[in-house]
């Protein structure tokens, strides 16, 4: 759970990178997706597979919104450790 609550924080510390019109409607999307997994069977789908798919759209939304890529450090290692 702790692994969890740390990808969240991550995902929220990118949020604040975007333009600031943006930002809440990321910040519920994310929000909204973490309350969501909580009820995912992880013997369906791997908590792994998850951080890899959080991991992943965040980097798709600094792309879109032109910020570098290398924000994402931080979260990549926590996903990934």
């Amino acid at each position: 759970m702790k692994k969890v609550l740390r990808v969240y924080g991550g995902v929220l510390r990118l949020v604040r990178l975007l333009p600031a019109d943006t930002r809440p409607y990321y910040a519920k999307y994310a929000r909204e997706n973490f309350v969501n997994y909580r009820e995912v069977d992880v013997s369906e789908t791997p908590l792994e597979e998850l951080y890899q798919r959080a991991y992943n759209h965040s980097l798709w939304v600094l792309k879109k919104y032109s910020i570098d890529e290398s924000a994402a450090n931080k979260m990549k290692e926590i996903c990934f450790e």
